[in-house]
């Protein structure tokens, strides 16, 4: 099955978006129920180009009775059931519509309620993350699974950021880059220290992380681990490259000074020595009980609904594909990221490949806008590359953003790779 990602404003107001999508050559269309802010272009709608959305919503009809503390925003630029009404539109034409489900990655309800969201060691907030150690956020995510499922009566749904958000965001203005961070420093700022997050981590983490984020661990400490690195570790890779928070170190002048004069760490297991062990064992089982309480809930209220997961193999893995490093048997499809270097991608699906259970399917997230270009031949390969390294089928992105021209390499893309 192939499955093109779009946007409920996509189709809403554009009689010609369904048949459009079905001419793609896909059998399903992921359609956001729950999704962040964005700024969108709209190439094919008929009443406007550039669509913004201020803050993250919830594109079906919000029912008070059916939420706790935390209740999502419905949406002012597209009607309030937007996800029903498209829903018929991309039905009437044969396609499946499956559910997709943005779950902890909300910075409207992490404005709103500071002491949920995950905070770096520096004590530093990212309003974007609810931190998923929280019960509130817990509760927040089973409510929002339940109620897609209930109202929104989908054929398949999917689940996206079902995990911690870590540092890497982008955000509106981004100034963060020139902090020089490496990608073993972005892993060490996504590790949170709420309130529910910091005592379950062994004495010492929030001091030897932030003396390894200012570089001011003594020489010779950053391999006094023995954890075993896997592959996927060793080739950390992220879907975004900036963040929404600039962290301010608190260290003193002489220890910036001092910090200048050692190496950072290269990767995650070498700043936490010691301690990156119960530190990993926290963050995967964190993971896995948000996970696995969702697809319980799922399995309640829609037993016939099949699951997919955007995953990652990598235990470190923050955002919108989570950390999955021992596979899922409650799933039906397990996602990897495809939007990187090819070689990088088809070894994570291979991976996923290998954690998949009998029956499971393995798909992989393919990018068709910038920097991939509007080119058929160069995708095809691209899919050939990741069948090879085990993806059974292709989830597309963005068939609401992708120009005509995109759209017509994607699809003679599908066309020469079946």
């Amino acid at each position: 099955m192939n499955v093109a990602y779009v946007y409920p404003w996509d189709i809403v107001g554009d009689p010609s978006a369904p048949e459009r999508l079905a001419a793609l050559g896909v059998e399903a269309v992921a359609l956001a129920a729950s999704y962040h802010s964005t700024r969108a272009a709209t190439p094919y709608h008929p009443d406007h180009r550039v669509l913004d959305v201020p803050y993250p919503a919830f594109y079906l009809p919000i029912r008070e009775s059916a939420w706790a503390r935390l209740v999502p925003a419905a949406p002012t630029w597209t009607a309030a059931d937007a996800y029903l009404q498209a829903r018929d539109a991309l039905k009437a034409v044969g396609l499946q519509v499956h559910a997709w489900t943005v779950l902890t990655h909300n910075s409207h309800l992490g404005a709103a309620n500071p002491d949920l969201v995950v905070r770096n060691a520096f004590g530093d907030p990212y309003p974007y993350a609810l931190c998923p150690a929280q019960a509130d956020v817990i509760e927040y995510c089973e409510r929002l699974v339940q109620e897609i499922l209930t109202v929104g009566e989908p054929d398949g749904l999917i689940l996206e950021a079902c995990g911690p958000m870590g540092f890497g965001h982008q955000s509106v203005h981004e100034k963060t880059s020139g902090a020089d961070w490496s990608p073993t420093d972005a892993d060490l700022l996504s590790l949170c220290f709420c309130t529910a997050c910091a005592d379950h981590y062994p004495s010492g983490t929030r001091a030897r992380v932030r003396a390894a984020i200012d570089r001011t661990l003594p020489l010779g400490t950053h391999n006094t681990s023995h954890t075993t690195t896997t592959h996927t570790e060793t080739a950390r890779t992220t879907t975004t490259t900036t963040t929404s928070t600039n962290t301010t170190s608190t260290s003193t002048t002489t220890a910036n000074a001092t910090a200048h004069s050692h190496s950072a760490a290269t990767t995650i297991q070498e700043a936490l020595g010691s301690l990156a062990d119960e530190v990993r064992a926290r963050r995967v089982e964190l993971t896995t009980s948000l996970r696995q309480r969702l697809i319980a809930i799922a399995r309640s209220t829609a037993p016939g609904v099949p699951i997919t997961l955007h995953a990652n193999p990598d235990p470190w893995a923050t955002g919108a594909f989570a950390p999955l490093p021992s596979g899922e048997p409650g799933a039906d499809v397990l996602v990897a990221n495809c939007w990187g270097d090819p070689s990088t991608d088809a070894a994570r699906l291979a991976r996923l490949r290998e954690l998949a259970g009998p029956g499971q399917r393995v798909g992989a997230y393919v990018l068709a806008l910038p920097p991939r270009p509007a080119d058929a031949a160069l995708l095809a390969d691209q899919l050939a590359t990741y069948a090879k390294a085990g993806a059974t089928e292709f989830h597309l992105y963005h068939a609401g953003l992708a120009s005509p021209d995109r759209l017509a390499a994607l699809s003679t893309a599908l066309r020469l790779h079946s």
